[in-house]
């Protein structure tokens, strides 16, 4: 009778050694490139060596951290993988934002257009505004009602934790950020799925265009 309980509490063990890794991560706390020690890690999470090295596999399978040598490190991307990424975040972005002009709930729009208007309190403070970002993305993904965008979506977001930094840095492109944001909400507000779509992209343009010039130190 303990075997099976056992094992239950080993594979809750191996997904919250899994989450918390990929939440330090992607909030920066370990950044790309760094070398990942497992010892180091289960103190850092109070948890043994097994499910963080059984973490540490699974994320290595999803490109999330590579292998130099005999070590683990932080992923990092290079030039053409951050074009090929925001090339396909572009496409699925805009997927999401035309589904949820299609199927949201009056009352996700309505928590959208509420998250909007919160985050222009946040600009200028560069880690606030990047994580109610990432919020907000989420609530739009979750809006869309479609599982298997969200799969995609879901994917999508552990490689963009791999970036070194935000593009939510200065106040001018916060403060662009939310008025895209405003017009991707409008959009779905007023069921106009093209709209919707457009506004998405060109955000995730806009992004990708700031993210090339941080890229280049201007």
């Amino acid at each position: 009778r303990d075997q099976p309980r056992s094992r239950g509490l080993g594979d809750v063990y191996k997904r919250q050694a899994y989450t918390l890794i990929l939440e330090l991560i992607d909030r920066g706390d370990i950044a790309p490139g760094q070398k990942l020690v497992e010892t180091e890690l289960a103190d850092r999470l109070g948890v043994s060596r097994t499910p963080v090295r059984e973490a540490l596999q699974r994320l290595e399978a999803q490109d999330v951290v590579a292998r130099d040598g005999r070590s683990l490190r932080v992923a990092t991307l290079d030039h053409d993988q951050l074009g090929e990424l925001y090339e396909v975040r572009g496409v699925v972005e805009g997927l999401a934002a035309r589904l949820a002009a299609r199927h949201a709930a009056p009352e996700e729009i309505e928590v959208l257009q509420r998250m909007v208007e919160a985050d222009r309190s946040l600009i200028g403070d560069a880690t606030a505004l990047s994580l109610a970002n990432r919020t907000f993305h989420r609530q739009l993904h979750r809006a869309s009602h479609n599982r298997y965008l969200s799969q995609m979506l879901q994917g999508m977001r552990r490689t963009m934790a791999l970036m070194s930094s935000t593009t939510l840095g200065t106040v001018e492109r916060g403060t662009e950020a939310v008025d895209e944001h405003a017009a991707i909400v409008d959009a779905i507000a007023r069921r106009d799925e093209k709209t919707a779509q457009e506004a998405a992209e060109i955000h995730i343009s806009n992004a990708y265009r700031t993210r090339l010039l941080l890229d280049s130190g201007r």
